[in-house]
């Protein structure tokens, strides 16, 4: 009897799998040891994908004909002298709100800083503005449309957070068009509450936290367990003159109280102590970091907490590079997200991936895990996403290059190079032809 199967992938060149012995983190030297998949003696490398959207088989092509020779598929992509690799994870993004901020790159360029910025009453505030004014529907509308552009790019699972609210309804109100978008684009997305992004006009700092404590968060929570919601993270931004660190860590231990994960900015302009923080609640993840100390680094390695790293923020801000190659050596888990946002807008993580070889000093590898399973670690996703195995999500990027580099190494050509894209199996992107 001939059973029906969702999709083959034949004859590939090169299947990049990332890592295939169940790893679900990869850390210091094992981020530059890749597991690859090459054909030998012209004989390429096939993926079998059940209906269930994960992966069956991976082997030779005669092996996987022979072993399905029971089998017919939905879809049959010949993938003769091209590369697959897993689906890419951004672990840190700004995807919803209204209006933008060409603006500021100009008062960026002639010197201002980010403080500078937002004391004038631009960055997040003027975003704010615009989001609360927008309708849910205006704001799903440009959200679909960043989530698609990320798809073309490669990337198949995104972290998106709240944050441009800054009061209970506005920031339901985004929360609401993460979940929408959840049904209508074919990209998994983690939902982040990041009631706590800044402190809203005409409020003090410990006002705004008594609102994110006492009113925003308990009705996301509420919303959680009704099912209207799917919140998976809490998110605060610690930084000097916005919440500090016991405000912060008060904000992430209710969040945890509610079932939500740590995933927070931590030590972007100021050296706080935050990640230290971090550590001691045994946050999932913890971003940017450009400001870490060493004590900070050895504790994010103790406890296991994924540094999601920004390379576009820290090119775009013209901030000094968070140290690393420090956090690598020392066996700090790194994960990559584009912190797609208006201040830095960029939405594709090939890009990203890109400046972090470059401005971070990471190597090809290295930037690659960063973008895969140790992206999937940094949202709890580390089980199913991430990599190229037998049981795993088929999440994959089909390129028709001849190695895997020529992603990071073509700046800017992942249009051309990436034909297409797959989420559980389904061929969810394809270039024209």
């Amino acid at each position: 009897m001939e059973t029906q199967l969702k999709l083959l992938i034949k004859n590939a060149r090169q299947v990049v799998q990332v890592c295939s012995k169940g790893e679900k983190i990869l850390v210091g030297p094992a981020m530059r040891k890749l597991a690859i998949l090459n054909e030998t003696n012209e004989e390429g490398i096939s993926i079998v994908v059940n209906r269930q959207g994960s992966i069956s088989a991976i082997d030779t092509h005669s092996k996987i004909m022979k072993n399905f020779s029971h089998c017919s598929f939905d879809h049959v992509i010949d993938a003769t002298g091209k590369c697959i690799l897993p689906g890419l994870i951004d672990g840190h993004t700004h995807p919803v709100w209204a209006g933008d901020r060409v603006h500021e790159f100009a008062m960026k360029l002639a010197g201002a800083s980010y403080e500078e910025i937002h004391q004038a009453g631009g960055g997040i505030h003027f975003t704010t503005e615009k989001t609360r004014a927008a309708s849910e529907d205006e704001l799903l509308a440009s959200f679909k449309d960043r989530l698609m552009s990320m798809l073309r790019y490669g990337t198949t699972t995104v972290e998106c957070k709240s944050g441009y609210g800054l009061d209970t309804d506005s920031e339901i109100k985004m929360l609401r068009v993460i979940e929408r978008a959840r049904k209508e684009v074919p990209i998994e997305i983690s939902s982040t509450f990041c009631g706590a992004h800044a402190v809203p006009k005409g409020s003090s700092v410990k006002q705004a936290t008594e609102d994110v404590l006492n009113n925003q968060l308990p009705a996301v929570l509420l919303l959680n367990q009704t099912g209207e919601l799917q919140v998976e993270n809490i998110d605060v931004f610690c930084e000097k003159g916005v919440f500090d660190c016991d405000q912060t860590k008060q904000i992430l231990e209710a969040g945890v109280k509610g079932g939500l994960a740590i995933n927070f900015h931590a030590e972007e302009l100021n050296y706080l102590g935050s990640a230290e923080i971090g550590a001691d609640l045994n946050a999932r993840a913890m971003s940017h970091l450009e400001k870490i100390s060493d004590a900070g680094i050895t504790a994010m390695a103790k406890s296991g907490s994924v540094a999601v790293m920004l390379p576009n923020t820290a090119y775009i801000l013209r901030l000094v590079p968070p140290p690393v190659r420090k956090m690598i050596e020392a066996g700090v888990p790194i994960a990559l997200g584009t912190d797609f946002n208006p201040n830095a807008f960029c939405l594709s993580m090939v890009v990203t991936m890109h400046f972090a070889c470059v401005i971070l000093r990471m190597s090809m590898e290295e930037s690659l895990v960063a973008a895969t399973i140790n992206a999937a670690a940094s949202i709890g996703r580390a089980e199913t996403h991430g990599s190229l195995e037998v049981s795993k999500f088929a999440d994959m990027i089909v390129a028709d290059v001849t190695r895997w580099e020529h992603l990071i190494y073509q700046l800017g050509s992942s249009d051309q190079l990436i034909q297409h894209v797959i989420k559980k199996g389904e061929i969810v992107h394809s270039r024209p032809s």
